[in-house]
């Protein structure tokens, strides 16, 4: 049956989403600002509670001929610390900082760092390559100014979930061929999206109903994002494809019960053949976007907290990355 090898709180997570998007009938012919309004609301009660931040500060960061919002999560009163910029998911066309903000704030406290959101633009208004334009603007920006943002430019990381993590990868690769590859110290990769294809076994077993990201909801997504289907063998848009050397060491977050998992599989395959230093964590009974059940799900608690270890390890240098074994799993 779908959704009996969920955790149970993991289950109950993913049955209360669906009962909230269910009371929105219209959905499928929505616009999409009414779509996003929407998605806030259904998300709106997993935001709530978690940690308190000693500031929450907005800014603009120029970008082309225009700007992009951030908003700083500051866990203390600290002049700088080491930086995370996260970037939400929601296939490059739902969801917001508002829908992430409890996510940003449990990353800011439990590893000690400033989790940087951008409020990147959103397709399908937005195209291939806007958003991405966007996160490296800021990457860049963080790495010159980061004391205005109360970062150590330093110590940088980038992470992002489902579209976040594959903005986040794509950032990474486009830094590194236009001469900035030491800017980011760590990637943070939760349940991305590396490729536009996926398996039939995987779109069978766990893209339907019960397992919150169906498979053709996902292609939805990338009609949205993609200007056309050229678009998709450029391998800043299907990461799987890049060449992953001289990235940054990875953290992948992996729920067993997801139509992404072989994605995250195959895409720190790549990386560790090309002598990345990968860290893979599968968790069994997690679905995607797991970790927005931290309210209710232990399991979710603790991939948020061996993901905040990992964190301040990468950019604290209490542990050589390089040195691990790569492709620990749990």
């Amino acid at each position: 049956m779908r959704g009996e090898d969920l955790d149970p709180e993991i289950r109950e997570f993913v049955r209360r989403m669906g009962e909230a998007w269910a009371q929105h009938q219209g959905l499928a012919s929505a616009s999409p600002s009414e779509a996003r309004r929407i998605a806030d609301q259904v998300r709106a009660p997993w935001t709530r509670g978690g940690p308190v931040m000693a500031a929450v500060t907005e800014h603009r960061v120029p970008c082309g001929d225009g700007d992009v919002r951030v908003r700083c999560y500051v866990p203390d009163e600290a002049d700088s610390m080491p930086g995370l910029i996260y970037l939400h998911g929601g296939g490059w066309t739902l969801f917001s900082l508002d829908t992430h903000d409890r996510l940003m704030r449990e990353y800011a406290s439990r590893a000690g760092i400033v989790v940087i959101g951008v409020d990147y633009a959103l397709s399908p208004e937005a195209k291939y390559p806007v958003a991405l334009d966007q996160v490296c603007a800021v990457a860049r920006v963080l790495g010159k100014r980061g004391r205005e943002f109360h970062v150590d430019s330093r110590h940088l990381a980038i992470g992002g979930d489902s579209a976040g993590g594959n903005l986040a990868t794509a950032a990474c690769l486009r830094l590194r061929d236009e001469g900035d590859e030491g800017l980011m110290q760590a990637m943070v990769l939760n349940y991305g999206v590396f490729d536009r294809w996926s398996s039939p076994e995987a779109r069978a077993r766990f893209g339907g109903e019960g397992y919150m990201l169906g498979a053709d909801e996902m292609e939805a997504f990338w009609r949205n994002y993609l200007r056309d289907d050229r678009d998709a063998a450029d391998p800043l848009v299907c990461p799987v494809n890049a060449d992953p050397s001289r990235l940054p060491p990875a953290l992948f977050v992996v729920p067993a019960c997801d139509l992404l998992t072989e994605q995250s599989l195959r895409m720190a395959d790549r990386m560790r053949a090309a002598h990345v230093p990968v860290d893979v964590r599968v968790y069994a009974g997690a679905s995607h976007s797991f970790l927005e059940a931290v309210s209710i799900a232990p399991l979710a608690d603790r991939a948020l907290a061996e993901s905040a270890s990992w964190l301040r390890a990468a950019l604290n240098a209490e542990g050589d990355l390089s040195s691990r074994a790569a492709g620990e799993s749990r």
